[in-house]
């Protein structure tokens, strides 16, 4: 039975009063029965490790750098990441893939970077509304894994995966569970083809999670939880996701 994570992602939001209430309303409600993470902008980094130290609650980033170190100048390393305690990076958002046009490749190798530094990327992908329409979303997902898969070769395993329709973000819109678990089935079995610890792994779903859809998609067979964009900057929304989570 793989146990369910749930991961907010708080994209470019907040403030350091209100990443403290935040952060405050999540550890309240401890304890959970799902794994928690919240992956909160760079410089909330040393406010989460100071409000949930000693918590199960993890806290991660939503970016790293494909470098460990050098001259890149706006860039955050995951040594940086690790120095800070954080157990979990986001990489490949589609936000990122689109406005900053990151390539499957790159996305491959931050995934690789962070694993070398003990910290669990979350490797998102998804296809357009476009793309969906014209029949591709099998075809895009793939390619997105398969990069990944790929550069982390045996490590492959250690990563978790986030299916998050780009057409489903931020837009009320959420795939149908149906939808979400075909796609989520489609993944587990590319990873079957290539690690024997697939089964193991877990599959998040992401775009437009609610408290009041959390439930039914999380029951679905392959999906083991969420990465939470919108609800996850409200703690009483977030709690809720996560009680669904078991």
């Amino acid at each position: 039975m793989r146990r369910k994570l749930v991961a907010g992602n708080w994209k470019m939001h907040g403030s350091r009063a209100s990443s403290a209430e935040l952060l405050a309303g999540i550890a309240a409600a401890r304890p959970y029965d799902c794994d928690v993470v919240v992956c909160v902008p760079f410089p909330y980094l040393s406010e989460a490790a100071v409000a949930l130290a000693g918590s199960e609650v993890r806290w991660g980033a939503q970016d790293c750098s494909a470098f460990e170190q050098g001259a890149y100048t706006g860039e955050v390393s995951v040594l940086m990441l690790a120095d800070f305690g954080c157990r979990n990076v986001i990489v490949g958002h589609s936000e990122r893939r689109q406005y900053h046009a990151e390539s499957d490749q790159l996305v491959a190798d931050k995934a690789k970077v962070a694993l070398a530094r003990g910290i669990t990327p979350i490797v998102c992908v998804g296809e357009t509304l476009a793309q969906r329409e014209a029949g591709e979303t099998e075809a895009v997902v793939k390619r997105q894994l398969s990069a990944v898969i790929h550069t982390l070769g045996h490590c492959a395993s250690e990563m978790v995966v986030a299916y998050e329709p780009v057409w489903a973000i931020g837009t009320g819109r959420t795939a149908t569970p149906e939808q979400a678990q075909a796609v989520h089935a489609l993944l587990r079995a590319q990873l079957r083809a290539a690690t024997p610890q697939a089964d193991h792994m877990r599959l998040l779903y992401g775009g437009s999670v609610k408290a009041d859809n959390a439930a039914t998609l999380f029951a679905q067979p392959d999906i083991d939880g969420g990465l939470i964009g919108g609800a996850s900057l409200k703690a009483s929304d977030f709690v809720a996701i996560c009680r669904a989570a078991h």
